[in-house]
């Protein structure tokens, strides 16, 4: 049976189409037509059209990059298409993550072909890409599925978040809040009782011989940051080292930060972001482990041109809003190991 599939790939920039295999009839070239609506703009940007083929009552379109996580629209003919109507999404990379259940918790795991117990890399998503679709989480942006290239070894954890339906209300709530209103609800999100799940999930395949408990490690961007504090304090004991990447500060992920006296971590974030007070807590939090003795806390706070270097907020005119914006893509240079953040964490073991 034919079915409707979208083709896409991560780079850099994060989740990116490239084209799509549609059930329809043949039609002209020009009847074909492809928009997207970027996030810093009011109006759809159209999409230049490499190729159009038929075969076999299918329509085979080929385009330029464009993004696939922003809204967009395949027009061919009289008929409209947007991403609910996909069959099916085929994302480069994404076939060596399987996808698993365990009891409250979706995720998905890649599994080195190494024998014995091997390491295990966590990596907790940012906001927006929760639900259960089991594919957003990874493809949104850059890191996971480069993390199954680069460590072929380990295993590698990627679960996918609760989230509302209807993202908008949360997006205003979040955009409404101030530091003091911040806190995590236990409604979506990195909350405390689903990170207990997923550690005792982990703790359970220690049990059974799969993973290595002298070698977990954790590391999330921004909504994922946030949760990797918290996981850091759940799951008290379980990592060996934890990368927070531009982590949502809050009073509460503010006093756990201030709190791990004796864990490792290297947190990176842009010298300014989106959260316009997110370094100044993550600055106060550090130092605060430094004054109590935490010989293993670090801090990269990316300048300018740490993020120009991987082609972030390179116009210099671009309002501040889009600024920060773009700034708030710190995982992109830690992801590539950047001042060897990434090297240090999956060198680490425990005690």
């Amino acid at each position: 049976m034919a079915k409707n599939i979208a083709f896409s790939y991560v780079p850099d920039n994060g989740w990116t189409g490239t084209g799509f295999e549609i059930k329809h009839e043949a039609v002209e070239r020009s009847a074909v037509h492809l928009s997207y609506l970027p996030w810093s703009k009011d109006t759809p940007v159209e999409v230049p059209i490499r190729s159009v083929e038929m075969k076999d009552g299918k329509v085979l379109v080929a385009a330029e990059d464009f993004s696939y996580k922003q809204p967009w629209t395949l027009t061919i003919g009289d008929d409209t298409y947007t991403r609910k109507d996909m069959d099916e999404e085929r994302c480069e990379g994404l076939e060596v993550f399987d996808k698993k259940k365990d009891g409250n918790i979706i995720y998905r795991l890649y599994t080195p072909q190494a024998k014995g117990p091997r390491p295990l890399l966590l990596f907790l998503h940012g906001g927006g890409n929760g639900g259960t679709d089991l594919i957003t989480h990874i493809a949104a942006d850059y890191g996971c599925i480069s993390f199954a290239q680069k460590y072929p070894d380990f295993y590698i954890m990627a679960p996918q978040a609760p989230q509302p339906e209807d993202l908008s209300q949360m997006f205003k709530r979040v955009g409404k809040m101030d530091f003091a209103h911040s806190d995590q609800t236990d409604e979506y999100g990195w909350h405390r009782k689903y990170l207990a799940e997923i550690c005792d999930l982990i703790r359970s395949m220690i049990d059974k011989g799969q993973v290595d408990p002298q070698r977990i490690y954790v590391t999330g961007m921004s909504m994922g940051g946030a949760g990797t504090l918290r996981a850091m304090s759940v799951g008290a004991g379980l990592f060996a080292a934890a990368v927070p990447v531009c982590p949502s500060m809050t009073p509460e992920t503010f006093g756990i930060l201030k709190g791990l006296v004796h864990e490792k971590l290297w947190i990176a974030t842009a010298y300014v972001d989106h959260t316009l007070y997110r370094h100044k807590y993550i600055v106060d939090g550090v130092l605060a482990l430094k004054d109590a003795g935490n010989k293993d806390v670090h801090l990269t706070l990316y300048a300018p041109e740490d993020l120009e270097k991987y082609g972030i907020a390179t116009d210099p005119d671009v309002p501040m809003r889009v600024l920060v914006g773009q700034n708030h893509m710190s995982w992109v240079p830690t992801y590539h190991d950047e001042y060897g953040i990434m090297s240090w964490l999956t060198e680490q073991r425990k005690g």
